[in-house]
C-alpha cells in the first residue's frame, strides 16, 4: 500500500471515530448519572398500599400530591405532612392530573370519557367529552400549557365497546374556547403526555403494545397550539413522565427509566411493582412520588422537578 493511501486510509478512520464520540457525547452528557439525581443513601420507599390501579400523579402549588386509583375509582390526596385522604369518590375512572394556575385539578375521566376541571370544594366542569360530534374513547392524559391551553392523550386499550373516534388520538383544548383541535393522528396509542415549562415542547408517549411501535417523541409547539416537527425522544414508550430542571426525562417501564436530553439512558430506578406514572412532589420539589399498580412510592432526589 503507498503511502497516500495509508495516509488516506488514517484520515477517513480518524474522521469515523471522531464522528462516534460526538455523537456519543450528544447522546449521553458528560456528568449526566444516577448519582447526579438520586440522593444519598436514598431508597424507593412505599407510602401507601391497598390500592388496586394507582395513576395519575399531580402536585399542587403547596407540594401535595392526589392521585388516582383508577378502578375504584378515587382520588387521593398525600399531603406534604405524611397524610392520606381521599379526596374525590367517584372520579368517573380518573387517570392523568394536572393543577391548573387556580388551583383545580384537570382530570381525565377515563370511565365517564371526558375531560372535566375539579375545584377544591368538589364541583365539576367539563372542559371537553367529544370531537367533531362524536364522543372520546378514554382520556388518559393530560398537560397544561403556559398559555392555558390543554393537551391529553385518548386511546382505548381494554373494551372497544361504544368507540366512535377512529382511532387513538392526541387533542388540545385551546384556552379561548375556541373549538377542541385534534393535532396527534398517526399513533398507534398515545399515552402519557407532557410539556417543556417554556411551552415550547411536548412530549408524547406512543405505548402500542400490538406492533412495537413503542417510542417516546417530542413535538415542537406551535404558536396557535398546534404541533409542528418531532424527533424520537426515547427508544421505548412510557405510562406517564415527568421531567426534572435538567430536563431529564423520566420514563415508566419495568422501572422508573431516566433519559437525558439528547437522549442516551442514563439511570433505572428499581420499583417493587411496575410503575404507571410519576412526578416530583413536597415543598421543595425534591421528592420524586411512583404510583405502581397497587402502592403509591417516593425517592429523595437531588434534582427539582422541572
Amino acid at each position: 500500500m503507498s503511502i497516500y493511501r495509508s495516509s488516506t486510509f488514517l484520515l477517513v478512520y480518524l474522521t469515523i471515530i471522531a464522528v462516534a464520540q460526538q455523537a456519543a457525547a450528544q447522546q449521553e452528557p458528560a456528568g449526566s448519572t444516577s448519582s447526579d439525581l438520586v440522593a444519598t443513601g436514598a431508597s424507593v420507599t412505599k407510602l401507601a398500599d391497598g390500592f388496586v390501579f394507582t395513576e395519575g400523579p399531580a402536585v399542587d402549588a403547596d407540594g401535595n400530591v392526589y392521585f388516582s386509583d383508577v378502578r375504584t375509582s378515587k382520588t387521593y390526596k398525600w399531603s406534604i405532612d405524611g397524610e392520606l385522604t381521599t379526596f374525590r369518590e367517584p372520579s368517573g375512572e380518573g387517570n392523568g392530573m394536572f393543577f391548573d394556575r387556580a388551583g383545580n385539578l384537570l382530570v381525565c375521566e377515563s370511565g365517564d370519557r371526558r375531560v372535566t376541571q375539579v375545584s377544591m370544594d368538589g364541583s365539576v366542569t367539563v372542559l371537553a367529552d367529544s370531537y367533531d360530534g362524536k364522543k372520546l374513547n378514554s382520556p388518559n392524559d393530560i398537560w397544561l400549557d403556559p398559555r392555558g391551553g390543554v393537551y391529553f392523550s385518548d386511546p382505548r386499550f381494554r373494551d372497544q365497546t361504544g368507540v366512535e373516534q377512529d382511532g387513538n388520538h392526541v387533542y388540545y383544548i385551546p384556552s379561548d374556547g375556541a373549538p377542541i383541535q385534534r393535532v396527534i393522528d398517526d399513533l398507534e396509542a398515545p399515552n402519557g403526555v407532557l410539556g417543556t415549562a417554556d411551552g415550547s415542547r411536548l412530549y408524547v408517549a406512543d405505548h402500542g403494545p400490538f406492533t412495537g411501535s413503542e417510542r417516546t417523541y417530542v413535538y415542537e409547539i406551535q404558536p396557535d397550539g398546534s404541533l409542528g416537527s418531532r424527533q424520537i425522544a426515547a427508544p421505548e414508550g412510557s405510562d406517564g413522565m415527568t421531567l426534572d430542571e435538567h430536563g431529564n426525562l423520566y420514563l415508566t417501564g419495568v422501572g422508573v427509566e431516566v433519559f437525558s436530553p439528547g437522549g442516551g439512558k442514563i439511570a433505572s430506578i428499581a420499583v417493587p411493582e411496575q410503575p404507571t406514572n410519576v412526578v416530583f412532589g413536597g415543598a421543595d420539589r425534591r421528592t420524586l412520588f411512583i404510583t405502581a399498580r397497587t402502592g403509591i412510592y417516593s425517592l429523595r432526589m437531588i434534582v427539582r422537578g422541572q
